[in-house]
């Protein structure tokens, strides 16, 4: 179920952050149930992928160290459990928010057809990569019922797209020519298309994120403009990782790992705290 995957499903508690609830109990309650949700369905998903790919999971070189592809856990063992926790997670869901839930099981079900199909489409399979962090921040908003804003959604959208392209480009890298073997998609990328689509992916993040934090079309001021630096130097970190060390074929791992991007998180999340809570 891959717990340290599961730091992807803090993109439920921003909505929390900005609307200004964090320090209300009721509300972090509910978006506190709202993650737990996320990463018993983010842990179904990978018990189903896991299940569905195992044979291409065994011709990548640490894919194949993964308890179903290795043989350490049994398949019928690892489809009960994830039906179990799929039952537990959707009725968790419906219990916290009925809006919530019908954003949770879209949710499941987009994983799902991601898994038998969708994948193999070329472009739709990082379009729904991507989506699925969209659900996240939608549902955080909607278990929490407060309004998010149309930029946020959209610096949401490029900044997990682009994550999900860098994943693809990083996966034709490591894997050469076995690449098609393993993930059949790959072979409908080339790495000169992908890098053209980093690129203007890159350039989309940063301007809708400067104009989110400027306040442009929000009432709220440009409490977060002081935050456009972080995000600048991660955005260009994450890069120089791809491209002169080579990471990036696993987001989660680049962020466990890199000491300068996780000291720009925490300067993003005090300059944010400041910008929103202290400062008028």
């Amino acid at each position: 179920m891959r717990p340290r995957h599961w730091i992807k499903n803090s993109f439920v508690l921003p909505a929390l952050v900005f609307s200004k609830h964090f320090f209300e109990i009721s509300y972090l309650a509910r978006c506190s149930g709202a993650v737990v949700c996320f990463c018993l369905l983010s842990g179904v998903v990978y018990l189903f992928n896991d299940i569905f790919d195992r044979e291409q999971d065994r011709l990548h070189p640490e894919k194949s160290q993964r308890p179903i592809a290795a043989g350490m856990l049994s398949v019928p063992l690892a489809s009960v459990a994830a039906l179990i926790f799929l039952v537990t997670a959707l009725a968790f869901s419906f219990w916290l928010h009925t809006d919530f839930g019908f954003v949770a099981l879209i949710y499941a079900a987009l994983n799902v057809a991601y898994t038998l199909k969708l994948k193999h489409v070329v472009l739709l399979d990082v379009l729904i990569v991507a989506s699925g962090f969209l659900l996240r921040a939608l549902g955080g908003a909607l278990v929490i019922e407060v309004a998010i804003s149309t930029w946020f959604i959209i610096c949401t959208f490029m900044l997990a797209l682009f994550l999900a392209v860098v994943k693809r480009r990083q996966e034709i890298v490591e894997l050469a020519e076995v690449a098609g073997d393993h993930r059949a998609i790959l072979e409908e990328y080339s790495l000169p298309f992908l890098d053209q689509i980093i690129s203007v992916l890159t350039a989309a993040t940063l301007v809708c994120y400067a104009l989110y934090a400027m306040g442009v079309g929000e009432t709220k001021g440009a409490q977060m403009q002081w935050t456009i630096p972080f995000v600048l130097y991660g955005m260009l970190r994450y890069l120089y990782l791809v491209y002169h060390r080579g990471h990036g074929d696993n987001p989660t791992k680049v962020v466990w790992s890199d000491r300068p991007l996780q000291v720009t998180a925490m300067l993003w999340l005090v300059a944010s705290a400041l910008g929103l809570y202290v400062l008028p």
